[in-house]
């Protein structure tokens, strides 16, 4: 296979792995928005139950009205507080995954994997955590001429 071959399954492998992650993330995504849906219906059947309950003393109204709003409060803290933050960081997890694919095209497998330059010089696409210092760099170039 000549480079532009190779370049582009490295490309579709790219997108292929990048869509593939997505899925959970876009579906942990659905689930927070939908959260705080689910807390309206619990204030409406609470609003509900407390109408049929009109008859009760204001103390107990009072008490099933506070019971209606605790389905808001936790349909808003689950998405807002718990499941978006988790999507995000899943998402995250995904880039950082798939940034990685187009620094290994071309590499030496004996080097090791951060000090890797990747095809074309890529090394700069990598998030800052992952990315060599100009040192390590330098000293895997000089390397890589002496070969």
């Amino acid at each position: 296979m000549n480079a532009f071959e190779i370049e582009s399954l490295m490309d579709e492998e790219i997108e292929t792995h990048h869509a593939e992650g997505e899925g959970p993330a876009q579906a942990l995504h659905k689930v927070g928005d939908a959260m705080p849906a689910f807390g309206i219906v619990a204030v409406v059947m609470g609003v509900v139950h407390t109408m049929a309950s009109a008859d009760q003393p204001p103390a107990v109204l009072g008490e099933m009205i506070a019971q209606a709003l605790v389905g808001t409060f936790l349909g808003i803290l689950l998405s807002y507080g718990l499941i978006g933050p988790l999507a995000s960081i899943a998402e995250q997890r995904v880039a950082e995954s798939t940034k990685m694919f187009p620094v290994h095209q071309g590499d030496d497998p004996g080097e090791p994997e951060r000090l890797r330059t990747g095809y074309r010089g890529r090394v700069r696409s990598l998030f800052s955590t992952e990315r060599p210092s100009f040192s390590e760099l330098e000293e895997h170039v000089r390397r890589v001429k002496a070969k």
